[in-house]
């Protein structure tokens, strides 16, 4: 079982629209609702791939309960822990003409120091079933910076390999706890390290505590850094659509690649496909099967060595 942790979920409301105006009226062609939050997208990804998977984290409200039925909907199973507050919503504006999304983020609830010891009292039951453990996403108001560093600490006596897909400090904190994996996209890279060169800023993350670090590049693909190697990974070709999620569904497959130990390479190809296949699909959470079939085989997976030849981030 695959253990998936969204502290600040929400319910996903996408509207698509033919054409955006910022300036003026905008009539929605169509609107869709679903359970949201990068862990519980996460599971998604990994249920319809066929593993098992737990959806955890915290829940609260009548927009909490919504997102619980849907996840009931899904077949994902749930063992979200109750809060006073109220779950967020977020909002993706697809502008169907333009091939753009925009998304509205709500901050969401505000958590006690009871309904996180809550929360780390069900964490603790829930990690010796678990194969690996997924931490993603943004922290409600109320919780410690630490707040990964903290469950990361709790896998590890555990036993259970984790990754982590957060930003700031809260990345930050967690880097000390020597996560597994981390995937930063290329703007929590740049923030965290203080660099603005991928490469570069990776193998800072490598060296302040991460055992390998995987970043997305938007429609350029992937760049890792463990201390087996570097690679660059790139898309044979573009997708259109809509990107929120698909970084959530490279995590999932390289979860997957983590628990079995597959070489570097395979699970950047998968990573890569996967998540082009998730730009193509209309809702985070989902992936298109034919886009990631056609791409699977066409992803070009290279070393990155520096000048003297050696590995990039040993």
């Amino acid at each position: 079982m695959i253990l998936t942790v969204t502290l600040n979920a929400a319910l996903d409301v996408t509207y698509r629209l033919d054409g955006l105006h910022p300036q003026g009226s905008n009539r929605v062609r169509e609107v869709a609702d679903r359970a949201g939050g990068k862990g519980i997208n996460v599971s998604r990804v990994l249920h319809t791939l066929g593993h098992r998977t737990v959806v955890t984290g915290l829940i609260g409200g009548p927009t909490g309960e919504a997102v619980r039925s849907d996840l009931a909907a899904a077949g994902l199973s749930d063992r979200l822990v109750p809060i006073a507050g109220e779950t967020r919503r977020t909002v993706a504006v697809v502008d169907e003409q333009a091939g753009d999304t925009a998304v509205l983020l709500e901050p969401g609830p505000v958590v006690s120091a009871a309904e996180w010891a809550h929360f780390l009292e069900r964490f603790d039951r829930l990690l010796p079933g678990a194969s690996a453990v997924v931490l993603s996403g943004s922290l409600p108001g109320g919780l410690p910076v630490d707040a990964y560093a903290v469950l990361l600490r709790r896998a590890r006596a555990h036993g259970v390999p984790a990754v982590l897909d957060a930003d700031g400090e809260a990345l930050r904190a967690g880097l000390a706890e020597a996560p597994d994996l981390i995937k930063p996209n290329a703007d929590e890279l740049a923030t965290v390290s203080d660099s603005t060169d991928p490469r570069t800023a990776a193998e800072a993350l490598l060296a302040a505590g991460a055992r390998a670090v995987v970043a997305s590049l938007g429609a350029d693909g992937l760049i890792a850094c463990a201390h087996e190697g570097s690679w660059r990974a790139r898309p044979p070709e573009r997708v259109a659509g809509n990107p929120t999620g698909a970084g959530d569904a490279a995590v999932a497959v390289l979860t997957l690649g983590l628990i079995a130990g597959e070489p570097w390479p395979v699970r950047l190809a998968q990573a890569v496909a996967l998540s082009a296949a998730a730009v193509a699909a209309p809702l985070a959470g989902d992936f298109d099967a034919a886009v990631h079939r056609r791409l699977l085989d066409r992803v070009e997976v290279e070393p990155l060595t520096t000048r003297e030849g050696e590995s990039a981030c040993h």
